[in-house]
């Protein structure tokens, strides 16, 4: 079975969006052929991604995870029944309630590989529930003061293990273990 993993890029004081949810800000910057060496060795450690349903439970335009270019099994957090959608060759299945359970479904569907968290209530409520195994960040160079924060709201601390650091034209990448 793979891992679980938080998998963002984020400002360097921690917001993974500006207030109205926009990432416009996590592009443009310049970038090495390492850079993308790292996020490809990622995308191909993912096998299922865990989310947050939106509030109409539908799969809107730009609301693809990493804007619909992995083909891996999706699973959305909500509190009411949905049928599973089908889009541009993704299955998007929706859990009700149970992060644990989420979790165990979307590990199953991803096999060998890893499961990543999207958003940060969703990683938060794995991280309080010790379900997540490793946190890979990629930090650009950009303050916004304000936003919807990765971590904020954490209930205890979580203890973290360096396992890589690495900078090359502009964005740091980051690689935590969390110790159990």
């Amino acid at each position: 079975m793979g891992k679980v993993l938080i998998h963002s890029t984020v400002t360097l004081d921690g917001f993974m969006a500006d207030g109205d949810g926009g990432v416009d800000w996590m592009f443009g910057f310049t970038e090495a052929a390492e850079d993308r060496e790292v996020l490809n060795d990622v995308m191909a450690e993912i096998g299922a991604v865990l989310g947050g349903a939106n509030k109409t439970q539908t799969i809107d335009e730009g609301e693809e995870p990493y804007g619909g270019t992995l083909k891996v099994p999706v699973f959305l957090m909500t509190h009411t029944p949905h049928a599973p959608i089908e889009k541009d060759g993704t299955t998007y299945r929706f859990v009700i309630d149970d992060i644990a359970l989420a979790v165990r479904e979307a590990q199953d569907a991803a096999g060998d590989k890893s499961v990543t968290l999207l958003g940060g209530s969703i990683a938060r409520q794995c991280l309080e529930r010790g379900l997540v195994d490793e946190i890979q960040l990629h930090v650009v160079p950009v303050l916004l003061g304000k936003g919807i924060s990765l971590f904020s709201g954490l209930e205890n601390p979580i203890k973290l293990e360096r396992l890589n650091t690495a900078a090359y034209a502009s964005v740091t990448h980051l690689r935590f273990r969390v110790v159990r």
